[in-house]
């Protein structure tokens, strides 16, 4: 199956998953839907915190794993979090900003209602 891409190839800009379909019955679900922080993470990170998960949020269990320092981990640990706090402070800016432009009358209450969805409420 081919990696899940979240990043426009051509602008680099954010992509929006449209549709989704069910593999055993064919249902398809058309809209606009979020793509949640941790999969917006690079292939590297996922398996990191996919790897944390499993070893119950062990630090020490991750150093061992990974046959590397404690301090190692803690900090590609803190890089993570720091991404996915990157991740939704994008999102919480974009908001305001829809919002600022709504106060501000560049968007109508329609325009802003379909940006805030696309940008997830």
């Amino acid at each position: 199956m081919a990696r899940f891409v979240v990043r426009c190839p051509s602008c680099d800009g954010e992509l929006r998953a449209t549709r989704l379909g069910c593999q055993a019955c064919g249902t398809n679900l058309d809209g606009q839907f979020e793509i949640p922080a941790l999969l917006q993470l690079s292939p590297d990170d996922l398996a990191f915190v996919t790897a944390f998960v499993r070893s119950s949020g062990s630090l020490k269990a991750m150093s061992q794993l990974l046959q590397i320092s404690y301090p190692t981990v803690r900090n590609r640990l803190d890089e993570i979090i720091g991404r996915l706090e990157a991740l939704e402070q994008g999102v919480q800016r974009r908001r305001h900003e829809i919002l600022d432009a709504l106060e501000h009358g560049r968007l109508s209450a329609k325009e802003a209602e379909e940006a805030l969805r696309k940008v997830g409420l």
